[in-house]
């Protein structure tokens, strides 16, 4: 097993919560990263009961009372917020703080946001990992894995997510429930490994902490990892067309999308110029307007082979711009107005629906459109308008409206005949209103 860099200054340690971060943490004490500090963290005693990781903590004794969290993320969020010492205390003097976690269900989809936002108070970058479950498992998992994810990237520095249910495209239907966990575990291992070996790694060319730190710190990004192999005379080719098709990148949409790229190539003595050089042009033309990171470093054992690793970046709340200030991070503890948070094509019509009051408020009024009710018909009146009409010359056929009244048929009352008459007022209502009042009928 390889050994941590002896000369590296850079603190890492990695938070496992729940039992999707538990397992990737346990996993990752059988690799180059066991020399790393790292928790398990659950809130059911006899899962972690089940890891021989040495440090594991045990959240929300009192709020659970050791039952776990019942798939209630609510009880993740109060569990964790009972521990927060023990977390501030791991994460002091960390540069770095890996925060792992399944979302959809209670202990891992509460916790990472109480976590990261510890992480984040002590001066940590935090990073988080998280998968998103299969479609199978239900549309209320998916649905609380969704609401988790948010309020995860609100806390920490960025989360890179894995959707389980893409994964089905590296397996067969008959693949084995526990392999395919399996392997979702592996790639999370996969990618703390990679930005660990990116970060840590002396290179030719170095990507440091300072770039990945300005590239996430305080952007809630949504990032995305993938890593590929490749070997023989075409590798610098293959291993791009590789990373692109993984189904972690969504086919190579994710590049076309991020705004910042950190890329490490790792190949071995054999390694040239031109392999570095085709393998970046490959990865402009996808991700034409992102910012690119790489670096590069020799490792013998991958003589005749290219690895290339990629995380990809982008900002999740705020549209990319080239005028200063537009789309950079807000200071800690500072939320966005609800007018912030309006979608564009909102704040437009609000805009365009103020201008228009307010030019119209400001517009001098014109002469008002009000006309006066025309002057009662009499038969006086009426025979003057006539005059006027025919030129002074009265009519000689006017003819006189005549009142007459109509032969109605009185109806019986039938089976009401022998009820009490409504009396209201000494008027009887059962009487029609024109007969009680004497209004004749036209």
């Amino acid at each position: 097993m390889n050994t941590l860099p002896a000369n590296s200054r850079l603190t890492v340690k990695i938070i496992g919560l729940g039992g999707a971060g538990g397992n990737v943490v346990q996993q990752l004490q059988s690799t180059d990263l066991a020399g790393l500090a790292s928790m398990v963290a659950h809130t059911n005693p006899r899962v972690l009961a089940e890891w021989s990781h040495p440090t594991k903590l045990l959240l929300g004794e009192d709020c659970t009372r050791g039952l776990g969290a019942g798939g209630d993320p609510e009880i993740g969020r109060e569990a964790a917020d009972e521990m927060r010492a023990q977390f501030i205390e791991f994460c002091k003097d960390a540069d770095l703080v890996f925060i792992v976690a399944g979302l959809g269900g209670g202990t891992g989809g509460g916790a990472a946001p109480i976590v990261a936002e510890i992480a984040r108070e002590a001066g940590c970058l935090a990073l988080g990992l998280a998968t998103m479950p299969f479609d199978f498992e239900g549309v209320r998992r998916r649905e609380m894995a969704k609401v988790s994810m948010r309020q995860f990237r609100e806390a920490a520095d960025a989360v890179i997510t894995l959707p389980n249910q893409r994964m089905t495209a590296l397996f067969d239907q008959n693949t084995p429930m526990r392999e395919a966990f399996k392997l979702t575990n592996n790639l999370l291992a996969q990618g703390i490994r990679g930005i660990w070996q990116m970060l840590a790694r002396p290179g030719l060319v170095n990507v440091d902490f300072a770039y990945l730190y300005s590239i996430v710190r305080g952007k809630n990004a949504e990032s995305s990892f993938a890593s590929a192999e490749a070997a023989g005379e075409m590798r610098a080719r293959d291993v791009v067309e590789k990373l692109v098709g993984s189904p972690l990148l969504d086919e190579g949409h994710v590049l076309a999308q991020s705004t910042d790229l950190l890329v490490s190539i790792v190949g071995g003595a054999d390694m040239t110029i031109a392999d570095v050089n085709k393998v970046m042009e490959q990865l402009q033309r996808r991700a034409e307007t992102a910012n690119l990171v790489m670096g590069a470093a020799i490792d013998e054992a991958y003589e005749g082979r290219l690895c290339l690793t990629v995380v990809a970046t982008r900002n999740a709340h705020e549209p990319v711009s080239e005028k200063p200030g537009i789309g950079a991070p807000r200071p800690r503890g500072i939320k966005p107005t609800l007018s912030e948070k309006e979608p564009k094509e909102i704040k437009e019509a609000k805009s365009e629906f103020d201008t228009n009051f307010l030019t119209a408020a400001s517009t001098p009024r014109g002469t008002s459109r009000y006309a006066a009710p025309p002057p009662p018909s009499t038969p006086e009146n009426t025979a003057e308008l006539l005059n006027r009409q025919s030129g002074g010359k009265a009519r000689k056929t006017a003819s006189k409206a005549k009142q007459q009244t109509l032969n109605l048929e009185i109806v019986s009352k039938g089976r009401f005949e022998k009820s009490e008459p409504t009396i209201h007022r000494g008027e009887d209502l059962d009487v029609p209103t024109y007969v009680r009042r004497g209004v004749a009928l036209n």
